[in-house]
């Protein structure tokens, strides 16, 4: 056999044996995603409580808007009390640093992708106008496998719907998924790359556009990893009453900069 033949089967042996690797990857993935769903099952529901109110309205004054778009953290899912969500606490924070009145409007969906922000968007009247926006989504473009490209197209989408309206926009980045212990190695590893490398994305394209991004893996991550019993609700995946605490704190200073008020 010449040496050229035998380099072609040899590079073509190696290439089958990287396929059959790649195959056994992805079915181990597949597994350990399986368990992960198993371990952290539905306990919470896919409901979370609605918060939507005027909050601090004995500051007097017209409230200042405040519209929350996103996944199920921005949604509160896994607080127990409506007062413990994101949005609530971001309201409460807001009116206390203003000292007037906050009403918050959560279009955030349990669930939702970026793709989704748009939906959410649409949904509301014709004649809103928010004077700031959180978005807090990511991490179900991350285990669903979404390319970074399509999540951040559509994230631009809806910063540029915002700012249209009138908006200041706030982003706290996708969370840091290698903090979630029911998912095991090496796809929490995996998780906690891609969602990494999706919130450095999303922090680049709120600055092209003039929102401003809040790294919530710098600014909280640290607490979920070290602190999971007291940061997680009971599902080990959402985030505690103390878990939405810590991640309001991290947003609120840009969202009163947002607005324009020193803080």
């Amino acid at each position: 056999m010449s040496r050229s033949r035998t380099a072609v089967f040899a590079a073509a042996g190696s290439l089958a044996g990287a396929g059959v690797a790649l195959a056994g990857t992805r079915a181990l993935l597949q597994r350990q995603a399986a368990v992960a769903r198993r371990r952290i099952g539905k306990p919470l529901g896919e409901d979370a409580i609605d918060a939507d109110r005027v909050w601090r309205r004995s500051r007097g004054g017209d409230p200042l808007e405040l519209l929350v778009l996103g996944d199920s953290i921005a949604a509160g899912l896994g607080a127990l009390r409506r007062k413990e969500t994101l949005g609530a606490r971001v309201a409460k924070g807001l009116a206390k640093r203003l000292q007037r009145p906050v009403r918050l409007r959560t279009a955030a969906v349990v669930g939702a992708e970026t793709s989704m922000l748009a939906a959410q968007l649409g949904g509301l009247p014709p004649a809103y106008r928010p004077d700031v926006a959180v978005i807090v989504v990511g991490g179900n473009d991350v285990t669903h496998r979404v390319p970074v490209r399509v999540s951040i197209a559509h994230l631009e989408a809806a910063i540029g719907c915002l700012r249209t309206l009138g908006a200041e926009v706030v982003v706290g980045t996708c969370p840091d998924l290698g903090a979630l212990r029911p998912v095991p190695q090496p796809l929490r590893a995996l998780g906690g790359r891609q969602s990494r490398r999706l919130a450095t994305a999303q922090a680049a394209a709120a600055l092209r556009l003039g929102a401003r991004p809040v790294s919530l893996r710098r600014a909280v991550g640290h607490l979920f990893v070290s602190r999971p019993d007291e940061m997680f609700s009971v599902d080990r995946f959402h985030p505690s009453a103390l878990g939405y605490r810590r991640t309001a704190e991290a947003l609120l200073p840009a969202v009163v900069a947002a607005v324009g008020h020193p803080d």
